[in-house]
This record gives C-alpha cells, sequence and structure tokens, in this order.
C-alpha cells in the first residue's frame, strides 16, 4: 500500500489537511484529581496530534511487526498504519467496519468486525482466518472490542452498535437474545462469559489477568436507563466470571475502549478525554481531548507512549509509566 507522508495530502473528500500540521503539539490538559496522577504523567507533557483526518478513529492496536500503531476508522471503512516516524499508510480497504483489535499470544493482529459480523485473525502472510461469526448457530451481533487474556484466549464484546447504526456497518435485527461477552479458546472453542452487560464494549484485563474490565454502554443507544459505567468481574482460574462489581460510572456519555498499565491502572477513553483509576477505583486524573476519546491503547518503542483516539483525531502523550 502507498505511504502517506507528513506532506502529503489524502485524497478524495479528507484532502486538505497535511500529516505535518496534524502533529504540531496541542496545549496539554492534564487534570488530577489525586496526587498519584503526577506519577502517571509528567505535568506539562504535550498532547500530541498525529492524525486528523479520520471519521471515527477505533481499534488502537500497536504492532511493530506490522509497522506501528493499527488504527481502525470505523465509519471510513478502513484501516491506516501509524509508523513511529509519523509515516502513515493504508492498511487495510475496504475494512468491514472493522473496530477493536488486539494482538494474539503469536503477535498476530486480531479483528473485530461490524460489517462481517465476525472476528478474524490476519496470519502471517496476510490471509484472514475466521475465529468467530456465529454462536449457537446464530450470527454474532456486531463485535466491537477484543483482548488477550494471559493463557492465550481471545475475549471480545458482542454489542449492537454496527447493525444499528447505519455508518458503522449493516443494517440487521440481531439474531442473538443478549449482547455478551466471548471467549475464544486457544483451540477455537467459542464460549459465551456472561450476559450481565447491557452493551458491552471496551474490555481489558488486569496484569495478572485475574480480573476483566468491560465498559457498558447502553447509555449510547438514547436510553435514559442505559447504563454508562465500567464493571469489574474476578476471573476465576482463565474460565470463569465471578459476579461483577461496579468499578466507575461517568456523570455524562458513556466509558469506551479501555487499557491498563503494568501497575494495574486503567485508562477509559470517555466522552470529556481519558480518565485514569487507580486499581482500587480511586480516579487519579483525566488527559482531556476535545472531542469524544473512544479508544486508548498503549505502544511506541518503550511502551510509554498512550494513544488516544478521539473521533477523526489520534492523538499521542507520553507517559512516565509503561503499559
Amino acid at each position: 500500500m502507498p505511504t502517506i507522508r507528513r506532506r502529503t495530502l489524502i485524497g478524495g473528500a479528507l484532502a486538505g489537511l497535511a500529516l505535518s500540521a496534524s502533529r504540531a503539539p496541542a496545549a496539554p490538559v492534564l487534570r488530577g484529581d489525586d496526587p498519584r496522577f503526577a506519577d502517571v504523567v509528567a505535568p506539562g507533557t504535550p498532547l500530541l496530534t498525529l492524525y486528523a483526518q479520520g471519521r471515527w478513529c477505533e481499534g488502537l492496536c500497536y504492532a511493530k511487526a506490522l509497522g506501528g500503531l493499527i488504527v481502525s476508522d470505523v465509519r471510513a471503512n478502513r484501516m491506516l498504519c501509524v509508523a513511529d516516524d509519523g509515516g502513515t499508510r493504508v492498511f487495510r480497504d475496504p475494512s468491514n467496519n472493522a473496530n477493536g483489535n488486539t494482538l494474539d499470544g503469536e503477535g498476530r493482529l486480531v479483528t473485530c468486525e461490524h460489517r462481517g459480523r465476525r472476528v478474524v485473525r490476519r496470519e502471517h502472510d496476510g490471509r484472514l482466518t475466521v475465529l468467530a461469526d456465529a454462536f449457537e448457530g446464530r450470527p454474532l451481533n456486531s463485535p466491537n472490542d477484543a483482548a488477550l487474556a494471559p493463557d492465550g484466549a481471545i475475549w471480545f464484546t458482542d454489542p449492537v452498535f454496527g447493525i444499528t447504526m447505519p455508518d458503522e456497518g449493516l443494517m440487521a435485527t440481531p439474531a442473538q437474545r443478549a449482547r455478551r461477552v466471548y471467549r475464544i479458546d486457544p483451540s477455537g472453542t467459542l464460549t459465551g462469559m456472561t450476559e450481565a452487560v447491557g452493551q458491552p464494549n471496551g474490555i481489558a484485563f488486569s496484569p495478572d489477568g485475574r480480573r476483566l474490565y468491560v465498559s457498558d454502554t447502553s447509555a449510547a443507544l438514547k436510553n435514559p436507563e442505559g447504563a454508562r459505567s465500567i464493571l469489574a468481574f474476578p476471573v476465576e482460574g482463565g474460565l470463569k466470571l465471578g459476579a461483577p462489581a461496579t468499578f466507575a460510572t461517568l456523570e455524562a456519555g458513556v466509558p469506551d475502549g479501555l487499557a491498563v498499565d503494568a501497575d494495574g491502572r486503567l485508562y477509559a477513553a470517555c466522552f470529556d478525554g481519558v480518565r485514569v483509576y487507580a486499581p482500587d477505583g480511586t480516579r487519579l486524573g483525566r488527559i482531556a481531548t476535545a472531542t469524544d476519546a473512544a479508544n486508548v491503547a498503549f505502544g511506541g518503542p518503550d511502551g510509554r507512549r498512550l494513544f488516544i483516539a478521539a473521533g477523526p483525531c489520534l492523538h499521542a502523550i507520553d507517559l512516565t509509566v509503561r503499559g
């Protein structure tokens, strides 16, 4: 695929913004709620804009072997790869309205597709292998986000956004009676793990794999009674989930993509930026963004760069901690 360099304009209706301009540092907006926030990001650290020409950036996954950060521009129906030097290239077009991405235990890219209503794995030669597209003989809703468990299993969420939002997939009536979190065993077996989340979205494991975080974004469907919370499930033996507890609740908007650093802090993409929580649920602070943040991921050469997808933009900020 051709490389889009910093001074190269992207064609079509998106032409007109150079990557060199989009990489200019923006004034940092760091809001500390707890003194420990300074241990996460140093005061005055700039928030960079790496890319500003997307429609709805999501699905961040740093994959060095593939050339850098993989980004799903869900509503543009394509995926991009942003290199460490800022060079940007088309990675997959069309992408089946791809959303969440993660790496499996062998470093292969696993992608949730809205339009395909499936989870696929990109083999080392570029071929796609379908890991899951149905449960109990019926199509999945629209797989949204995925995470790798310590035992090599892939867990993913399956809300209905890709079949109910016209610009994110193909409209359809849900075939599943529930919106579940699923587990794909390394053997290929698909298991429904919980139906306790109204619209499961972001997903992440604690560093030891004994806790699973899931965003409940029921309120995103214009449901005044819908949830806007992050749930924490105890993981029992890697194969079973205990009863969930509410880890955090938002007063507006919904929590979306999640990431966890090496010390167990949780980073949640929210309507007002990325909220950072201690493992006990204490809110440490916020990295503000001008538009709703949808996804977040660690990466970069030393693992200290936090990437943030926020509407049309891809931001990055260098932390003092590793992902």
